[in-house]
């Protein structure tokens, strides 16, 4: 399953993305994952949560990002939910691009057995029907 929590930049979409992992913690039966641009988070979420900075693995793109997360996955089975905090930041704003890495981790998930919870920095009404789906 995904989730997007999408709106412009001062609306909340950290703060409501930090309570979910804080729930996530609490409830989930596996690992949760937060993968962040820059370390903003890490005095924010639980020690249980691994924190992966994509800005420290140059990651830049979704072909890149989808790497990542296949390898996180691929390394630990164990992960139940993936928080992807600020979506474009990481891999730029392509939008068109923005949306087709949201299909795919909502197929990736769905394969593996996770949520997968992206923030994203756009105006929400510029989300395509199928994107919409998610919000």
């Amino acid at each position: 399953m995904i989730h997007l929590i999408m709106g412009l930049k001062g609306s909340g979409k950290t703060k409501k993305m930090i309570d979910s992992i804080q729930e996530a913690v609490a409830s989930a039966h596996g690992d949760v994952v937060c993968v962040e641009y820059g370390q903003k988070l890490t005095y924010d979420l639980p020690y249980k949560v691994r924190l992966v900075d994509s800005k420290e693995y140059g990651i830049s793109n979704p072909c890149m990002l989808k790497g990542l997360l296949s390898g996180l996955h691929a390394g630990n089975y164990d992960i139940t939910n993936v928080y992807i905090d600020n979506l474009y930041k990481t891999i730029g704003n392509d939008r068109a691009a923005g949306e087709e890495f949201i299909l795919w981790c909502a197929k990736f998930a769905e394969a593996n057995n996770m949520e997968i919870t992206i923030t994203v920095s756009d105006d929400p009404t510029y989300a395509s029907e199928e994107i919409k789906k998610y919000l």
